[in-house]
């Protein structure tokens, strides 16, 4: 997704009243905006690889707030923030499974940890949890 369609996904929610997925949206759109600009000073665009990965440091850091409201007992918090990662949610790809990274690494001809590390950094930022690909690959 573009800057311009999580806008327009912001302007439908504030139709709707939905103050949780306008801050989730808000959030989102911020950081976009300060990733574009980051690029564009060094002379580059904002790709759909950078998109992800806002989105995935995004929920991140909500999940992290809302394990910090949970310990504090505030409740009433934790339902929006809950509702907030659902929205980011809503925009990540799925993520591969172990089994489709297995499938790939088996069809590599170097199956060393750089080379499978290398290529999935470079054919599926965004759509595999790397975390998934160092155990399969060490598991090889």
């Amino acid at each position: 997704m573009t800057l311009e369609e999580f806008k327009k996904e912001k302007i439908q929610a504030m139709k709707a009243k939905d103050s949780d997925a306008i801050n989730a949206l808000n959030l989102v759109i911020n950081k976009i905006m300060l990733a574009s600009i980051e690029k564009r000073s060094k002379g580059e665009e904002l790709n759909d690889a950078d998109i992800v990965s806002i989105l995935q440091k995004a929920e991140k850091e909500l999940i992290e707030e809302k394990e910090g409201f949970v310990k504090a007992g505030r409740m009433e918090t934790v339902a929006g923030l809950d509702n907030q990662i659902a929205t980011v949610k809503k925009y990540l790809p799925t993520l591969m499974s172990k089994d489709e990274i297995k499938a790939i690494v088996a069809t590599l001809e170097d199956k060393s940890l750089p080379s499978i590390m290398k290529h999935f950094k470079a054919n599926y930022a965004g759509k595999v949890d790397m975390k998934d690909v160092n155990e399969v690959a060490r598991g090889i």
